[in-house]
């Protein structure tokens, strides 16, 4: 069963992305967690067929529901480099523990195999690949930093 502080977690997590919905299932218990329009809608339900409860959550941000693109570097020339974004909403972890090296840092070489960082979601660990030969440039996240789906994470100059 999901505790009352993961839900509104989860809730806050949604609300401060540009993820619109997220169904989680743990231990029998199955959570489900839409934005219709500006307002998220929480339905938690057990595999025992308890009746449905819904939270209806405060209306999200409009900051929050701006999309990832928002997020990119500013007033910056990109053309000729590759930008490694992230595939999912979760935390940037630079290294494999608190006291390793980071994978990569500005002025690494990468090949498409060579990980570069860890995202985290919901106690995973999911390592993240450069996907392209080339030059790190610029470690465009922070260790430690909630990351968004499509936000630039890394800056590559391809070779």
């Amino acid at each position: 069963m999901f505790k009352l502080s993961e839900i509104k977690e989860l809730i806050k997590l949604v609300d401060q992305t540009s993820v619109h919905e997220l169904e989680i299932e743990n231990e029998g218990a199955r959570i489900s967690i839409r934005k219709p329009g500006r307002t998220e809608v929480v339905n938690v339900q057990t595999a025992a067929s308890v009746p449905h409860t819904y939270v209806q959550a405060a209306p999200a941000p409009a900051a929050a529901a701006a999309p990832a693109e928002a997020s990119q570097p500013a007033g910056r020339d990109l053309s000729g480099l590759h930008q490694i974004v992230s595939p999912m909403v979760g935390t940037f972890y630079r290294a494999p523990s608190p006291d390793a090296p980071s994978f990569v840092n500005e002025g690494d070489k990468v090949h498409d195999k060579t990980v570069v960082c860890i995202l985290e979601a919901m106690k995973l660990m999911n390592p993240l690949e450069a996907e392209v030969k080339g030059e790190i440039v610029e470690v465009l996240a922070q260790n430690g930093q909630l990351v968004e789906f499509g936000q630039p994470l890394f800056l590559v100059k391809p070779e």
